[in-house]
């Protein structure tokens, strides 16, 4: 099938099918399928939408056989038995036997409502405006949520000024800088000229900022000078989150409870949207009808999201995921970052970075991810100027198909370091 008709019909906004411009028809498990039948091996995945792989048959028989039954599809925030189902599933599976107590908040169907959710509620419960994010970090593109995310690119789209947030280094991406000792010089100097924020919003792990992991000591140091000057925590988990960190929720390993939780993209297990808060029972201010959206009673959402913790438990996706990130752990720092000092190693579970902005080519990463494309392999570029190549894998992804993704790129790059140094050689 030809591309003439998005290029000629599509608006100029579409990203991700001018990095690769293939009409897909079908797909399953960690392969998409052209229209003509090539097979590729994915690892975007949906931008993290898509946690347990193309059309999981565990779950897609549970929303087969929900629709089969005509039971509602559409409910707003009415009292649904899917609704009910789902919440005492992630109640009794997740948040229990972690000792959490949060009350949950349906949302519209996207992160970056979710996100504009969690502004309003610390706003309304602090009674303060101003908010901390971080450089690097991505949030979302509509207003509010645009307004906490760093990127120049994005933000000048915007039309109008971002206001009301201030941004600190984020943690192995500020060259030595501070940032925690400089947010409490800011909060105790009645001279900073900063106002007291009613939230410090961040990603663990930084996916569209290059891939950039916070050490749990960092965020253990983050989440005790908020409660010290009773700033709200809010960790935005929407691409990290629902055990692509390894464990369910990313912020685990730092041994902390943030106050607002932000879930999205893989949180109803099959690509279906969904959007949700977590947050303390305290926080619980709104007013009937302050926050909501049509599209937050999406009943096959919630069907799909109790089927995915299902699947989880019973497949023991936990310690796969465990086993599969030490994997590539091990072939990426000795395989690929032994290839070439410049090179740079970053991930956590199943979200890993190749960092080449080492290298004078500032289109190094972009050249590999495409030629990566042409040997039917799906990878993006994130962070700054592109310069990191982003694996993503399915959490389920099979381990021949995950070996053969990583010689893929194994492969490409040293063909690319190769002619670097062919280039290098006539040059002399």
């Amino acid at each position: 099938m030809l591309t003439q008709v998005f290029e000629t019909l599509e608006s100029n906004v579409r990203s991700y099918s001018r990095s690769f411009p293939a009409v897909f028809r079908k797909a399953k498990g960690s392969l998409m399928y052209t229209d003509n039948g090539d097979a590729y091996i994915d690892f975007l995945m949906g931008a993290g939408a898509l946690n347990y792989g193309h059309n999981n048959d565990f779950i897609k028989k549970q929303l087969l056989d929900y629709m089969t039954e005509d039971y509602i599809m559409q409910g707003l925030d009415l009292f649904t038995v899917a609704k009910s189902e789902f919440i005492t599933t992630f109640n009794e599976l997740l948040l229990k036997p972690r000792g959490l107590h949060y009350k949950f908040q349906f949302c519209g169907p996207t992160g970056t409502n979710a996100i504009e959710a969690a502004l309003k509620l610390a706003r309304n419960y602090t009674r303060r405006s101003n908010v901390i994010s971080f450089m690097g970090g991505y949030h979302g593109l509509s207003q509010g949520s645009l307004a906490l995310t760093s990127n120049e690119y994005n933000r000048k789209a915007a039309g109008v000024g971002l206001h009301n947030v201030t941004f600190l280094p984020f943690e192995n991406n500020s060259g030595g800088f501070d940032s925690l000792a400089y947010f409490e010089m800011i909060l105790e100097d009645g001279h900073s000229g900063i106002e007291k924020p009613a939230a410090v919003i961040l990603e663990t792990v930084q996916a569209e900022g290059g891939v950039n992991v916070a050490s749990p000591q960092w965020l253990a140091k983050l989440k005790a000078i908020c409660e010290k000057h009773g700033i709200l925590f809010i960790a935005d988990d929407i691409q990290i989150g629902c055990g692509r960190s390894g464990d369910f929720f990313s912020f685990e390993r730092a041994g902390i409870v943030p106050d607002i939780v932000v879930l999205s993209k893989s949180l109803s297990g099959y690509g279906l949207p969904m959007s949700m808060l977590l947050f303390k029972p305290e926080l619980d201010v709104w007013q009937p009808g302050e926050h909501n959206g049509t599209f937050r009673g999406y009943q096959l959402a919630f069907i799909g999201g109790k089927a995915a913790l299902e699947f989880r438990e019973q497949s023991g996706l936990e310690a796969a995921v465990k086993e599969k990130s030490a994997f590539i752990n091990r072939f990426l720092h000795e395989e690929i970052a032994t290839a070439d000092e410049r090179i740079r190693i970053r991930g956590l579970g199943m979200m890993w970075g190749i960092d080449l902005s080492g290298f004078e080519d500032t289109l190094l990463a972009k050249k590999i991810a495409q030629d990566c494309f042409k040997k039917q392999l799906i990878v993006e570029c994130v962070g700054r100027e592109d310069r990191v190549i982003k694996l993503l894998p399915p959490l389920t992804v099979e381990q021949d198909i995950l070996e053969k993704a990583l010689g893929i790129v194994h492969d490409t790059l040293r063909q690319h370091l190769g002619a670097q140094v062919s280039v290098q050689a006539t040059l002399a």
